[in-house]
């Protein structure tokens, strides 16, 4: 077994890449975006915006495979941002990412805890908007309570879990195909698929994003590359699995549901089948008792999907503090069990106050104000990078290049312009656009503060460092940094110490 001294260690294999990978994608998501989705479509069509998202996943998934094979440290984007865009622009890009991250990742877990006590309303449905509240964050506590350990342990945990997602989605998938109405789940409203109506594109673009949104976990092994066993191999075939594998379980579902509920119910939010799609399935066909059981196993489901989220983001900092761009005591590591400690906390306290905020808004609107910040620093800048890398690092080590090549990076480029693009229109009076580049801009002012701090670009020298560059040891953390001076005159610098807590 490889790895690095005083770093992390390769311990993770393809089963468990693969499983939290799956746990992270499908958690509470589908059971509670069925119903938006169709709203969004107004009827049984609804099954287009998961079609549409599993393709958006796949095309981005082939980005996040590329880089990650080849650049396999932990932080995943991080790692990639900073590899491509320092010959321009320094340690900008991957700045801006950190800065995202920190916000984002735990954000979208905080959508998960909402789900889970959405659902927990099924089996407790006296329960007030204080009880929920405590249970959301009790939950949140747990979570980083079973963090709080070595690697090895975690993936054991995260194995059984699985299994209980597996386990979760197939009742309903087979519970609803036991008493599957096809003229109900195929019979559509007027002119649904009339492609000249501008419904029709709105809704699309609505459900494209709720579709990507559930989708959203592909990429989660690839943020601790540093710690996945033969990740050139790994990551590519986890990521690819994972899509095609939950592409299969959500049309299932969706299919199923619109069989046993009608999809009128699904946008009334007074209605059971809105709140709890998969529990109002489970009471139609096999019964009350059988429905109360199904949505424990959601529940469970819906705390493995936050548990994967959190395990994968809080390593995001880790790398970035190690090499000097962002704050240092985000580089420790947990002397006994290696992880990320103040990582893992801050990202639990994100989430924690993200729950709340979720809890008085709805879950749409949120979805929308996410996913807007991630595309713009994250999701566009890979599609670019993988071209960059491809221009810049010739003789970077990839196992796994990008099948058909640059087709699905034209696909993810298309699909995430057409989710930012709809963003205000499907989200009236929060502007998510431009709370995002407000975002964006707050985080280029700070990195211009703490450059001129640091004195690196563009207060100083661009520092270039190909670490992963041929001849690297692909199993150690980070690979080996080059060293020497490059023709422009930037420094190659070695490898930095862990930084310490000042």
């Amino acid at each position: 077994m490889s790895g690095t001294e005083g770093g992390f260690v390769r311990r993770i294999g393809l089963f468990q890449s693969t499983a939290i990978n799956m746990s992270q994608m499908c958690g509470i998501g589908p059971f509670v975006t069925i119903p938006l989705m169709v709203a969004a479509f107004g009827g049984p069509q609804a099954v287009i915006g998961f079609v549409a998202g599993a393709v958006l996943a796949l095309a981005d998934g082939l980005i996040w495979a590329e880089l990650g094979a080849s650049l396999p440290g932990a932080g995943g984007s991080y790692v990639y941002l900073r590899q491509a865009f320092q010959y321009r622009s320094g340690k900008l890009m991957p700045f801006l990412f950190v800065w995202t991250a920190m916000l984002f990742i735990p954000l979208i877990m905080s959508t998960g805890v909402v789900g889970l006590v959405q659902y927990l309303g099924y089996l407790w449905p006296d329960m007030t908007q204080t009880q929920g509240d405590l249970v959301g964050l009790g939950v949140i506590v747990l979570v980083i309570g079973l963090l709080w350990r070595g690697v090895e342990h975690i993936a054991r945990i995260t194995a059984v879990m699985w299994c209980v997602m597996i386990a979760s989605v197939v009742l309903v998938i087979v519970a609803a195909f036991s008493h599957f109405d096809a003229g109900q789940a195929f019979t559509y409203p007027d002119h649904a698929f009339e492609l000249t109506s501008g419904h029709f594109w709105t809704g699309f673009a609505a459900g494209l994003t709720i579709g990507i949104y559930d989708y959203l976990g592909y990429n989660t092994a690839a943020y601790m590359g540093a710690e996945i066993k033969d990740p050139g191999r790994t990551l590519p075939r986890a990521i690819v699995t994972s899509i095609a594998g939950i592409m299969g379980i959500y049309l299932l579902l969706q299919i199923g549901t619109l069989g046993v509920v009608d999809w009128h119910e699904m946008t009334d939010p007074d209605s059971v089948a809105a709140q709890s799609v998969a529990s109002a399935v489970l009471e139609e066909t096999w019964g009350k008792g059988a429905a109360d059981v199904v949505t424990v196993l959601i529940l469970i489901t819906a705390f493995a999907s936050v548990f994967a989220g959190l395990l994968g983001g809080s390593r995001v900092p880790y790398d970035a503090a190690r090499d000097r761009v962002f704050f240092r005591p985000f580089g420790t590591l947990h002397p006994r069990h290696r992880f990320p400690v103040l990582g893992l906390a801050t990202m639990g306290v994100v989430t924690a106050v993200g729950f709340l905020i979720g809890r008085h808004t709805d879950l749409a609107t949120l979805i929308q104000l996410l996913t807007t910040v991630m595309v713009i620093v994250q999701a566009l800048a890979q599609v670019v990078a993988v071209t960059v890398l491809r221009r810049r690092q010739p003789g970077l080590r990839r196992p796994y290049r990008m099948w058909l090549y640059p087709l699905p990076s034209a696909v993810a480029l298309v699909g995430w312009l057409v989710i930012y693009g709809y963003a205000d229109k499907n989200s009236p009076g929060r502007h998510p656009i431009e709370w995002s580049l407000a975002w964006v801009a707050a985080g280029c002012v700070a990195f211009v503060l703490w450059a001129r701090v640091e004195k690196v670009w563009p207060f100083g020298p661009k520092e270039i460092s190909e670490e992963y560059a041929a001849g690297a040891d692909p199993d150690t953390e980070g690979g080996t940094l080059g060293t020497g001076d490059r023709p422009d005159g930037a420094v190659s610098p070695g490898a930095p110490p862990p930084p310490t807590a000042p």
